[in-house]
């Protein structure tokens, strides 16, 4: 096992946290926390901090970058040449736990002598962390909006300056943080990423759990890689500082003992995201209830493991991505709409409290408590199989309609190649034209965001204008394409309301001039006659009802507007 610190042992490196004044029971402002780094980037050359760009708040999104170079060309194009871990803080402000732990780990490093090589010769990868990636949230402070929460004294709120919750966002891309967050992740293209959280639910003796990537959304290569060497080797090396490691707690039931459930981590998420990129990544989940000297503890102890890992393995990871890249631009179907398979399920040992449910006094009905002073450990069920309900035979080509300027800078954005229409001219698309769809009551994350969508196929001749994109599939970045362009997908820009305009019929008929006009359509269209017919015999309501009649004609004539649920994103299958 690699360690990180040049004449220090990993146990006496992570003891000087207690020496700091970050590992008590306080967590710096926004504008605390820029200070002192704005300085660590004075006072040594290679801390650098660089403002990456806007947030919703009007405050800049910072980016601190260990083992870089001066300017921050530079410093992506090394990362991108080398091992890199990105670390994602405060993306929920009131989970302030990685901004503490980022702060006491440069500490370390300085006092260290800024180790830029391991004991055994190993090289410290770049390292970049994002201090406060919701600045307004950070902003937004105050002791009591995380009720159940152990500390610390003063904190941020969830959601963002727009009341989102930014961690949802990664898809559609409706904050201006998120397109900073973009910009930074594509230009660094971690090779590992981390985003902190602390967590909420059953209490048990824990204080940290983690969130891998779903391994039936990673290419062979990276599922390999993550879950047979990387969370091994993990544990590992946080089993020498005497810190147990534990997959997410996510209740299938009211309690631990009724199993646990793997998270199914949707590209709207931060760590969904970056897998559809080839990246190891992980969410940490600290827990609640314990104290927050004792939580940054902890986040440090994951964060130093996961650099160790990237110092002992660059090669092994290099090896790894370049494999899933190559195997997602090779891919014959894309798969998507993962479920739990409730049918199957694993065995694993869990730490726990026993559960009881005494009478509450005030309510007079029965209250959950875990009851610390009765530990347990046992095999609990472990559901970590998702299957996919849907595939989709994979287009040579996308096509995206000039006017949906949103899709094509989010695209760009994203690192999506693509060629632009020149001229205006007629091809045979495959079109997406929507049968149906579930749209919700109450919105979510500022969207009433659809599902249950089922689509029909159909060839159409189209005309391409200029400002028209072709977007082939073969590049590495196919796993993105087709979770946004496929409209059926979980978080695909059709569920997030970017096409709700074509949803909507533009064009209607005045009902006493087409009356005149059906005779002669069904005596010219056989088989529409004949449906025509066959559905006024066996549907009384609609044998009664001449709207119905007459829209049902108009609707398979040549008057029918050929746009109406037809999406701006086209299929070229070869």
């Amino acid at each position: 096992m690699k360690t990180l610190f040049i004449g220090l042992s990993l146990v006496a490196a992570l003891q000087l946290s207690a020496q700091q004044n970050w590992s008590g029971n306080t967590s710096p402002s926004y504008d605390e926390l820029i200070v002192h780094l704005k300085k660590l980037d004075q006072q040594h050359k290679e801390i650098k901090l660089y403002n990456m760009g806007a947030s919703d708040y009007g405050q800049p999104i910072y980016l601190c970058v260990i083992n870089g170079h001066r300017d921050s060309s530079q410093t992506f194009e090394k990362a991108r040449q080398s091992t890199t871990i990105l670390i994602n803080n405060a993306i929920h402000p009131g989970e302030p736990d990685g901004i503490n732990a980022c702060l006491i780990w440069l500490d370390q490093w300085i006092r260290a002598g800024k180790p830029l090589k391991s004991h055994d010769g190993g090289d410290l990868p770049v390292i970049a962390f994002i201090p406060a990636y919701n600045v307004g949230g950070m902003y937004n402070r105050s002791s009591t909006s995380r009720a159940n929460q152990n500390g610390p004294e003063e904190y941020g709120f969830r959601g963002s300056t727009k009341n989102l919750d930014l961690n949802r966002d990664f898809t559609k891309m409706d904050a201006v943080n998120t397109y900073t967050f973009v910009k930074i992740f594509q230009a660094l293209d971690p090779d590992i990423f981390i985003d902190n959280h602390v967590s909420n639910g059953a209490d048990y003796p824990y204080t940290l759990t983690y969130i891998s990537s779903m391994k039936e959304r990673l290419a062979p290569s990276m599922q390999a890689l993550t879950y047979a060497h990387c969370i091994p080797t993990i544990k590992d090396y946080c089993q020498i500082g005497n810190f147990e490691l534990f997959p997410y707690v996510e209740l299938k039931g009211e309690t631990p003992e009724e199993g646990i459930i793997a998270f199914n981590d949707l590209p709207r998420y931060a760590m969904g995201y970056a897998s559809l990129f080839h990246s190891l990544s992980f969410t940490v989940e600290t827990h609640m209830l314990k104290p927050f000297p004792e939580r940054v503890e902890a986040t440090l102890q994951f964060m130093n493991a996961a650099i160790a890992y990237a110092i002992g393995n660059a090669d092994r990871i290099e090896k790894a991505r370049k494999e899933a890249i190559q195997w997602s631009q090779e891919q014959t179907y894309f798969r998507f709409n993962y479920k739990l398979n409730e049918q199957e399920k694993d065995s694993i040992r869990f730490k726990g409290y026993e559960a009881t449910y005494p009478i509450h006094p005030i309510t007079g009905l029965a209250q959950l408590e875990y009851n610390r002073e009765k530990p347990y450990e046992k095999y609990i069920s472990y559901y970590n199989e998702y299957l996919p309900q849907d595939s989709i035979a994979i287009p040579k080509y996308y096509v995206v309609g000039a006017q949906e300027a949103a899709v094509i800078k989010n695209l760009q954005l994203n690192g999506v190649h693509f060629e632009t229409v020149q001229d205006f001219h007629k091809e045979k698309l495959t079109c997406m034209v929507v049968k149906s769809y579930k749209a919700p009551t109450r919105p979510y994350e500022g969207h009433f965001k659809l599902s249950e969508i089922e689509l029909v196929r159909t060839e159409q001749e189209i005309m391409l204008k200029p400002g028209d994109i072709i977007i082939p599939t073969q590049q590495e970045r196919a796993n993105f394409i087709h979770a946004v362009l496929q409209a059926e997908a979980e978080d695909s820009y059709f569920t997030w309301n970017f096409f709700d305009s074509y949803l909507q019929q533009k064009e209607y008929f005045s009902a006493y001039v087409f009356k005149a006009q059906i005779e002669d359509l069904l005596s010219k269209n056989p088989e529409l006659k004949k449906s025509y017919e066959e559905k006024k015999a066996l549907d009384i309501k609609f044998a009664q009802s001449e709207w119905d009649q007459l829209f049902y004609i108009y609707q398979r004539s040549p008057y029918f507007e050929q746009t109406f649920m037809r999406l701006p994103v086209y299929e070229i299958k070869d």
